[in-house]
């Protein structure tokens, strides 16, 4: 391989591909973006760039990393730090970042990723109504007990990274939430990292917008 590269979807749009992003910036990977306009469903010049067919997907020192999840344990061992130091801690964190990765299935159809998106009031079906409320019960039990301002204390870990695409989605849609969901959700979009993706996302061009996610029914 002749370069470290990272590809990524839509910024606008990719909420699996900002995880990855999350993940490759934290450990401070020096890698070239490679974004590829994501057209709607199947998108050829995706399939052609990564074994999975799917983004994100890195390439770093000779390996070939997809998955999300993968990149971002990938990152964590080269920077330790990605997850809380403390076993119980490590463990809990992983646990609730898997439960994102895998669920909340409801919630990603009802109210997809736009990050120049607005449709307050929209989106709530019975399933992503209840996927919400797991949501905020997740992040509840975490703020209490590591006291904020992030999931697991003062560090933004993988597992804020996980639900970084949450966020976006509870503030393009305005979801009915606490007040503590509402403050963990200021603190990771005032992260400077979420906050250069979303400038970045701003800055694509127009033409890469889909009528699925800017008009959803």
């Amino acid at each position: 391989m002749a370069a470290n590269r990272l590809y990524l979807g839509t910024r606008r749009y990719s909420s699996w591909s900002l995880r990855g992003w999350l993940a490759v910036r934290m450990a401070g990977l020096e890698v070239e973006e490679v974004v590829i306009p994501l057209a709607g469903g199947s998108t050829p010049a995706v399939k052609r760039a990564a074994p999975s067919g799917t983004v994100p997907y890195l390439e770093h020192d000779g390996l070939r990393i997809w998955d999300s999840l993968a990149i971002g344990e990938y990152c964590a061992e080269i920077a330790p730090g990605l997850w809380p130091a403390e076993r119980g801690r490590r463990a809990w964190a992983r646990a609730v970042a898997a439960e994102m990765h895998s669920g909340f299935r409801e919630l990603r159809i009802a109210m997809p990723m736009n990050l120049g998106g607005h449709f307050p009031g929209r989106g709530r079906t019975e399933g992503s109504l209840a996927d919400i409320a797991r949501i905020e019960a997740v992040w509840a039990e975490c703020l209490a007990t590591h006291g904020g301002p992030f999931l697991f204390g003062e560090d933004f870990t993988l597992a804020d990274a996980f639900y970084a695409p949450v966020c976006a989605r509870f503030i393009t849609w305005e979801a009915e939430l606490s007040a503590t969901s509402r403050a963990y959700i200021a603190a990771v979009r005032a992260h400077p990292l979420v906050d250069q993706w979303y400038r970045d996302a701003l800055a694509e061009p127009p033409e890469w917008r889909l009528p699925k996610y800017e008009d959803p029914a």
